[in-house]
C-alpha cells in the first residue's frame, strides 16, 4: 500500500532511506531538512545532503528553524499524512507535530537503544569499544529516543572499524527497515515493543574537547575513541606546534610513559600496552598511512607526543 508521507532528515545518512522510499513508490508530499548553512572557505550557504536530493526529485522542501510558530504546525498538519519519516532530522519535534500524521512519527535511529539514545550513537558506540551496533525503527514520542521499537537490523563493529565504516553500514541497512517498516504500517496494525528500562546511555554530539588524545587511556580505549572520531571531528596531537589527526589506529602490546613513540612505525605507549597509529593527516594535506607520514616529516622513536 501507497502511504503518503513527509521526510525528515539532513545528512548523508538519511539519503538513502529517502531514495529507497521514493523508488518504493510512496507518496513523499514535502521533505523537511535544516535550514542551508554558510559552509567552507567562502562561508556560501550550502543545503543539507538530504534537501540536495529532495530538489533533484522535484519534492518541495521546508526549513524551520524549530516548529515553535503555529504557522508551521498548521502547515504540516494540512499535509494529511498518513506517516513522517524521521532520519536524523536534528530537531526534537513537539507533540502537535508527533500526533499530525495519521499513523504517527517514525525515527530510524543508528543504535540498539535503549543504549546510546540522542545525537551521537554511531561516533559513541565506535569510541567506546562497543562490539555489536544496528538500527532501528522506532515510533516516537516526547521524549529523546524513548518511543517503542517496531524493526530492528543489527551489524557487528569489528576493531578496524571507523565511525564511517559502521555509518556507511547502517544507513543501507536503515533504509531497507524503514521500507518493510512501511510496508507493514500499510497493511495492518503492527507490533511495537517498548524498551527496557534497563541499559540507557546517552550519545552527545562530539565536542572539540572529546577530540584531543589521552595518551594515558588504555591503548584499547585510545584506539577506540580514534577510531569512533573517523573522519569527523578527527582525534589530534600536536607535534612541533603542529596540530596532527589520527584517522585510524589499533591496539598493540608495548610500554612506555604515555605519548612515548615506541619505534619508526608510530607505535605509541599509552596508561596501559600501546597503539598503532595507521593513519594520519597534517593541516591541509591529504591522508597517509603510517608509512607514507614517516617518509616526510618523521616522528622519531623516542619523541613524546602531546
Amino acid at each position: 500500500m501507497t502511504l503518503r508521507l513527509a521526510f525528515m532528515g539532513s545528512p548523508d545518512f538519511a539519503v538513502p532511506t529517502l531514495e529507497a522510499l521514493i523508488s518504493a513508490g510512496h507518496d513523499v508530499a514535502c521533505v523537511y531538512s535544516q535550514p542551508p548553512r554558510p559552509a567552507g572557505r567562502g562561508k556560501e550557504l550550502r543545503r543539507t545532503a538530504v534537501h540536495t536530493t529532495a530538489a533533484k526529485h522535484g519534492i518541495e522542501v521546508r526549513t524551520p528553524l524549530n516548529f515553535k510558530a503555529q504557522d508551521d504546525r498548521d502547515a504540516f498538519a494540512a499535509l494529511r499524512l498518513d506517516v513522517a519519516v524521521v532520519v536524523a532530522y536534528g530537531l526534537l519535534l513537539p507533540k502537535a507535530i508527533l500526533e499530525a500524521p495519521r499513523l504517527g512519527c517514525f525515527n530510524l535511529h543508528g543504535s540498539i537503544l535503549p543504549r546510546w539514545r540522542g545525537a551521537a550513537p554511531i561516533h559513541r558506540a565506535v569510541m567506546a569499544g562497543d562490539t555489536l551496533t544496528g538500527v532501528q525503527v522506532m515510533k516516537m514520542d516526547v521524549g529523546l529516543d524513548t518511543g517503542p521499537v517496531m524493526l530492528t537490523a543489527t551489524t557487528p563493529i569489528s576493531e578496524s572499524d571507523t565511525t564511517g565504516d559502521v555509518h556507511d553500514r547502517l544507513c543501507v541497512l536503515g533504509a531497507g527497515i524503514m521500507v518493510e517498516a512501511l510496508a507493514a504500517l500499510g497493511t495492518g496494525p503492527v507490533v511495537l515493543e517498548q524498551q527496557a528500562a534497563e541499559g540507557v546511555t546517552i550519545a552527545p554530539k562530539v565536542s572539540a574537547a572529546e577530540a584531543r588524545i589521552d595518551w594515558t587511556q588504555t591503548g584499547e580505549q585510545v584506539a577506540s575513541r580514534i577510531r569512533g572520531m573517523s573522519p569527523f571531528p578527527g582525534a589530534w596531537f600536536e607535534q612541533d606546534g603542529q596540530r596532527i589527526k589520527v584517522l585510524h589506529a589499533v591496539a598493540d602490546t608495548g610500554a612506555g610513559a604515555p605519548g612515548n613513540v615506541l619505534d619508526d612505525e608510530l607505535k605509541v605507549a599509552c596508561g596501559s600496552r600501546a597503539v598503532r597509529l595507521t593513519r594520519l593527516q597534517r593541516a591541509g594535506k591529504g591522508q597517509m598511512t603510517a608509512e607514507e607520514f614517516q617518509r616526510g616529516a618523521r616522528i622519531a622513536k623516542g619523541t613524546t607526543l602531546s
